[in-house]
């Protein structure tokens, strides 16, 4: 199985051609899913003793299995945050999983660090972070989140704290934010958004001035998003840098979705405050073109993060010998990591910076001009204005069944895919933009089908 074997030359090309051929389709097919019971009907049991040989395995895997999976890159998916990964970005992909490099160790890694280390620093220019700040490329933002707040627990500990400790965040927070401080057995203080689902300074300051002392004297982190999921605002960070300070806590943003947006000149000043920051993630996998899982963790005093969260043992003594060596596993939880910024860093020293610019200034401007379409449609009505990338609006008269339906044809039909979202208690619809090859025609054919 692991010998160099001649015969495997016709599923090497088989596989090499399999992934070229699907990173050219313009546009990949929509796809949908199947019930298990379809998909076992037609495939049966795909493991066994003497295995199916690999040829065999592809077809069943591209003529069955891929096709019941939504392509999260086509044109047309708009629901959650799509994904819309560069030529370069995924083929590089392929390099990193045939170089067989371990990422958690400058030892062990070291030139594939080093690019990682080169992407991390654009998006901390973007930032405005000083020069020493730093961080690791992480499976996804929940990863990215639950490792900053347990770095500023653990600093709010080292300074003397005492109890449990308290996180306090938004309503319009990703879940991921409430699921960290579960793990971490911390309390949250929610901090009721407003209208457009934004954090401002007002609630802010009226959320913490309503707790006890000792609460207060417990919050180790003030957290902000940049770009909510579901609406695409961005908090006063400006409000939760000002509140982190005064409380002696630490500022994390979380900018998973929308920190993207940071190289978008024409977004760039709502952003203000970021550069404040303690911490900032955000997740190439979304709105900077790269392949999943990728979230970039950036620290503003890396060495912070890697007192608590370096890992010790005897066997990893050999890669703490050097403190100037950068080990990103000492960065966020867990030790063996795959160098999964290299596809964004190929991506981004392949095209340049400027054309991430154009690429997300792109769907901000077709953000703009979906929401004056959706303006002159007496049956549509915007719920807020866009911010970002995300268009939220509602079909007058229709019921959660309507758009349930609807929305279930689009995808049967191979048309699109736009699943509806809630917008306080009240069902709605929502577009979120980041494939740069969406169109405002593919939008007009989508909102036809409403009228």
């Amino acid at each position: 199985m692991h010998r160099l074997d001649p015969s495997t030359e016709v599923l090497t090309q088989a596989v090499i051609r399999y992934a070229v051929e699907r990173t050219r389709l313009d546009p990949p097919p929509l796809d949908g899913p199947r019930t298990a019971g379809e998909l076992h009907a037609i495939v049966g049991e795909t493991i066994s003793a003497r295995g199916m040989g690999g040829l065999e395995a592809l077809r069943m895997f591209a003529d069955v299995l891929a096709p019941a999976c939504i392509s999260v890159d086509h044109p047309r998916f708009w629901s959650f945050v799509p994904t819309a990964p560069t030529e370069a970005a995924i083929l590089f992909d392929l390099v990193v999983g045939a170089s067989a490099i371990y990422g958690g160790s400058w030892m062990e890694g070291a030139g594939a660090v080093f690019a990682e280390n080169q992407a991390l620093r654009w998006i901390a220019d973007l930032a405005g972070f000083p020069e020493g700040a730093g961080g690791v490329f992480t499976p996804g933002g929940t990863y990215g989140n639950l490792s900053a707040l347990t770095a500023a627990r653990e600093r709010w500990r080292a300074r003397g704290g005492e109890g449990r400790a308290v996180v306090v965040g938004s309503s319009g927070a990703h879940s991921s934010i409430k699921a960290a401080a579960k793990v971490m057995d911390a309390e949250v203080i929610m901090v009721a958004a407003d209208a457009a689902g934004r954090m401002t300074r007002a609630a802010l300051t009226a959320a913490v001035a309503n707790v006890s002392a000792d609460v207060a004297a417990r919050i180790c982190a003030v957290v902000a998003t940049s770009g909510t999921t579901n609406a695409g605002v961005i908090d006063d960070l400006t409000a939760g840098a000002d509140h982190a300070a005064d409380l002696g806590a630490w500022f994390h943003v979380d900018g998973a979705y929308g920190a993207a947006a940071l190289a978008a000149p024409s977004v760039r000043h709502r952003f203000a405050g970021v550069e404040r920051a303690d911490s900032l993630i955000v997740d190439p996998h979304k709105w900077l073109f790269a392949p999943y899982d990728c979230c970039a963790l950036i620290y503003r005093d890396p060495l912070q993060a890697r007192a608590a969260l370096s890992q010790h043992a005897e066997y990893l003594d050999v890669l703490q010998a050097d403190e100037n060596e950068w080990n990103p596993s000492d960065f966020a939880f867990g030790l063996t990591r795959r160098v999964r910024g290299l596809p964004f860093w190929f991506s981004l020293a392949t095209y340049g910076t400027d054309a991430y610019t154009e690429a997300i200034e792109a769907s901000l401007t077709l953000t703009r001009q979906t929401a004056a379409l959706i303006e002159t449609m007496p049956e549509l009505e915007i719920v807020g204005e866009p911010e970002l990338s995300v268009v939220m609006f509602r079909r007058l008269g229709w019921q959660p069944a309507d758009y349930n339906a609807w929305s279930a044809q689009l995808l049967a039909e191979g048309r699109a895919f736009v699943t509806p979202t809630s917008w306080n208690g009240e069902t709605i619809l929502r577009l979120c933009f980041v494939n740069p090859r969406s169109t405002l025609d593919d939008v007009g054919d989508v909102l036809a089908t409403l009228t």
